[in-house]
């Protein structure tokens, strides 16, 4: 059963310039998800799919396999992850190197568990995908929205009373690794439905690194968890 460890890291972040190899606390950003996947013993390679020729040097120092550069159509703002991955599959069959399951991790991961990435892959047995997800901080049924006045409403108002611990626990992605077998990711499977595992990550262990703010976040929980 042969795995592939996939890190997608294109050079043109504008929010944060750069963020993919930018200093956090002593080493590149990559640096990380890099050693994530080493330290988790799973993957028979790791590969960086970048753009960025500054990107997939700074990977190699860290032990990662540049096979290819990726191209441009799929180095823009609204190439997604899923065609990033499939991109390396094909490239991965067309040279004799096929692989049976493939776990996109992302480069901007600084907290990631090896260990969640081995449960990932323990939750993959049985379904399509496995990813990381992690709790809403309040009960999205009762969610607040703007009206055209101006004024408030709620999205659901017969959840007005009903108490918090009564609502069903909600979850969104958490931007760390999806784990997929590599025929799931080549179809265009939906990742998002009945098909996948979640591999449910406390809230402290999360930060979706986006925006400058974000940044800030991921420093302060880094520095805490982490004591750097």
């Amino acid at each position: 059963m042969k795995r592939v460890a996939i890190i997608p890291a294109r050079g043109g972040s504008k929010r944060i310039p750069r963020k993919n190899i930018k200093p956090f606390f002593g080493q590149p950003m990559i640096g990380y998800s890099i050693r994530a996947a080493q330290e988790s013993g799973l993957f028979d390679s790791i590969i960086v799919s970048t753009d960025d020729e500054e990107i997939a040097d700074v990977a190699r120092s860290f032990g990662a396999d540049i096979p290819f550069m990726r191209p441009a159509d799929l180095a823009n703002d609204h190439a997604g992850t899923g065609a990033v991955v499939v991109h390396a599959l094909q490239w991965f069959s067309q040279h004799g190197m096929a692989y049976d399951a493939a776990c996109c991790i992302y480069a901007t991961a600084p907290l990631l568990d090896p260990e969640r990435l081995k449960e990932g892959w323990d939750r993959l047995q049985g379904k399509r995908f496995a990813f990381s997800v992690t709790s809403y901080a309040f009960p999205i049924q009762r969610a607040l929205k703007k009206t055209a006045d101006g004024s408030v409403d709620m999205f659901w108002p017969e959840n007005l009373t009903k108490r918090s611990q009564d609502l069903e626990p909600a979850y969104h992605d958490a931007a760390q690794f999806y784990w997929g077998w590599s025929d799931a990711w080549v179809n265009g499977e939906t990742a998002f439905s009945p098909i996948s595992a979640p591999v449910i990550l406390p809230r402290t262990q999360v930060v979706d690194i986006d925006t400058p703010e974000d940044w800030e976040v991921a420093e302060v929980t880094y520095r805490v968890l982490k004591g750097g």
